[in-house]
């Protein structure tokens, strides 16, 4: 237009082995504004990286050098199932957009389904872990004074068919509370266990979740 000399820059495509692009605009789009996708979310989802990606994307975004890179593609080659790879692109991802603190609250959170320690993790966060699992409400006024015993708890959210079937589980040391295992049958859950003041989760074996919402 203007009978001068221009120049531009420009950048491949960034896409997805299935083809789809990379970027906002797609299904699943993560924010590096910590409002619009947490660190837990931001590194949950680095950590989901397809295998077929996942070298690409540690060359793409991340300031790891060749050598480092080569191991971690070895590791996707040879040792998938351990999945170091994804997991090192999370690292790298989380501690750059956001900070060390924030990496090692995304780091527990991402155990808490594997049985790690829910202790200092926010309720927005918890909401987040357990989004899919069954979820349950009781009232606050049944924690509050002496609690509530864990028996009854654990029928009124339907973990267990009945009392009876509830002792058997927490004699057989299959029933948790925050992650905690319930060692005595006469337990009460009281107001102190809380999370946030909105949340108690129960477990029962390895991986069976509960999220039980506390309302007023």
């Amino acid at each position: 237009m203007r009978g001068k000399a221009v120049g531009a820059l420009v950048y491949p495509l960034i896409t997805k082995a299935d083809g789809t692009k990379f970027g906002k605009t797609e299904e699943g789009a993560v924010w590096l504004a910590p409002q619009k996708t947490s660190p837990y979310r931001f590194y949950q989802f680095w950590l989901n990286t397809d295998d077929r990606d996942v070298i690409n994307y540690l060359r793409f975004f991340t300031w790891l050098n060749q050598e480092e890179v080569q191991e971690l593609e070895a590791a996707v080659r040879e040792k998938p199932e351990q999945r170091a790879a994804q997991r090192r692109l999370a690292q790298e991802m989380t501690r750059m957009v956001h900070d060390e603190t924030a990496l090692q609250a995304a780091e527990q959170a991402s155990q808490v389904l594997f049985g790690g320690s829910i202790e200092g993790l926010s309720g927005s966060v918890i909401a987040e872990i357990f989004a899919d699992v069954p979820s349950a409400r009781i009232s606050a006024a049944k924690l509050a004074d002496g609690g509530i015993p864990i028996t009854d708890l654990l029928t009124e959210c339907q973990v267990v068919f009945s009392k009876s079937e509830a002792r058997r589980a927490i004699e057989a040391g299959g029933i948790y509370l925050n992650n905690r295992r319930v060692e005595e049958v006469g337990k009460k859950v009281t107001a102190a266990e809380i999370i946030d003041g909105r949340f108690l989760v129960l477990r029962r074996g390895r991986k069976n979740y509960w999220l039980v919402h506390i309302v007023s």
